[in-house]
């Protein structure tokens, strides 16, 4: 049974359409720099908050219905109806990528071990169901925060049993996204950091989570998992400081445990500017390590201090991160709509809107970074800004063959620095700003 029968399958119709139903940007076949849109933006549903949500938060009850047609909600049945309810969302939408948590896909049990044999049961279930479409997984992950026992962490707990607890998560969450043929697999720590230093052996919880992911990487590779292990930084909420608050920080913690080649960054958008950051710093941060892999697209509210989750409509932030994709030459992962729709937005034509609304944002940020690359105002004015290290003294510096004592002396030779190269802000605004609304 259709659970979306009064929607119709999503086409491109163009930026002059008014149809509520239709892509205005998104055009999967259309060529950009050599590859079809939908190769450069394999966007994921994220499990979690499409087919789980139901617009719950500490100030009120649900308003959405997500039992999909399957009555009481907690079964296997409903766990089912959500599978049905996703493809049908995805296929409609052409999205061929989901994202989930463990527990999203099943009700837990309070025995980890019957929690598996539905794990076992609903995956199944998901590759009959999948058989002869183009949808999979794009990455999966272990909830290792809302269970009461990971109140003190995760890998970072003080309590070894919990411990266990979550490798045993971890174990089976990686076998679930090798046998959905996910391509990457996710750590984000939500409860990885600490509410005070007073009770909190810092140095002790970082190694320890840096010992769930070495044996993670050691079992995964053991069983055929050949994608990508992906850390997803967050710098507070729920705990007042998490180990991985941004990309450079996860970045450091990588290669201070010997993780990075194994590792990269899944960036979110409302995360990093939790943490001060603008989406692009932390996409350009992990790009320039080599480090970006995936990203969650969402963004947050500026007038709000926490994480929304709001699906991305700022296209000067699509463009811009946009930029970077491109400019790392694409991504491993792919996009997923870590996104979820506002408490008033409760029916299904609210879900399909939503997504609508979001792979429209990157599409035309696609379409303008695609653009500001081939302008090539900006790539012309960052390299004549820096064009003074292409002579002899600034190679030899670079090249890490200068003394101090011989920079000192050439500064004394030339006594001042009389025309220092302006920085232009205002005049590359006004070229990106020209292109993006030309």
């Amino acid at each position: 049974m259709a659970i979306f029968e009064g929607v119709p399958a999503i086409k491109y119709e163009g930026p002059e359409s008014k149809n509520a139903f239709a892509f205005k940007y998104y055009d999967a076949d259309r060529v950009v720099m050599g590859k079809k849109m939908s190769e450069h933006l394999p966007f994921a549903m994220a499990w979690w908050h499409n087919m789980c949500a139901n617009g719950a938060d500490m100030f009120g009850v649900g308003t959405a219905d997500k039992s999909f047609g399957a009555g009481e909600t907690g079964t296997m049945e409903h766990a089912k109806a959500k599978v049905d309810a996703a493809i049908e969302f995805m296929q409609k939408l052409g999205i061929r990528y989901y994202c989930f948590h463990d527990v999203d896909l099943v009700p837990e049990d309070k025995d980890i071990n019957v929690t598996d044999q539905r794990l076992d049961e609903i995956t199944d279930y998901i590759l009959e169901k999948t058989k002869g479409t183009d949808i999979k997984c794009l990455w999966g992950t272990a909830n290792m925060f809302g269970n009461p026992r990971f109140m003190n962490g995760a890998g970072s707990t003080n309590d070894v049993d919990v411990y266990c607890f979550a490798a045993a998560q971890v174990k089976k969450a990686i076998e679930l996204t090798v046998k959905l043929g996910g391509r990457g697999y996710v750590f984000w720590g939500g409860r990885e950091g600490y509410e005070t230093l007073l009770n909190t052996k810092v140095k002790f919880e970082q190694e320890n989570i840096a010992s769930l992911m070495r044996m993670a990487r050691d079992y995964g590779r053991s069983i055929g998992f050949t994608g990508t292990f992906l850390i997803e930084p967050k710098p507070k909420e729920p705990m007042k400081h998490q180990y991985d608050f941004d990309a450079a920080t996860a970045i450091g913690f990588l290669k201070e445990y010997g993780l990075d080649k194994d590792f990269k960054m899944n960036i979110e958008a409302n995360h990093a500017t939790l943490a001060g950051h603008t989406f692009q710093h932390e996409l350009r941060i992990s790009r320039i390590n080599g480090m970006l892999g995936s990203i969650d697209a969402n963004q947050g509210d500026v007038m709000l201090g926490w994480d929304t989750d709001c699906f991305p409509s700022n296209v000067y932030d699509t463009t811009l991160a946009m930029y970077e994709v491109l400019k790392n030459g694409g991504l491993e992962g792919g996009f997923n709509f870590d996104s979820k729709n506002r408490r008033p937005s409760y029916t299904y034509e609210d879900m399909f809107h939503a997504y609508i609304l979001g792979m429209d944002s990157f599409a035309y940020g696609l379409l303008k970074a695609a653009e500001m690359i081939e302008d090539g105002r900006i790539d012309a004015f960052i390299d004549e800004k820096y064009k003074t290290w292409e002579g002899e003294l600034g190679v030899k510096i670079r090249e890490g063959k200068a003394t101090l004592s011989e920079l000192a002396e050439r500064a004394s030779e030339l006594k001042s620095v009389a025309n220092p190269i302006s920085g232009r802000q205002e005049y590359l605004e006004g070229v990106f700003n020209n292109v993006l609304l030309g």
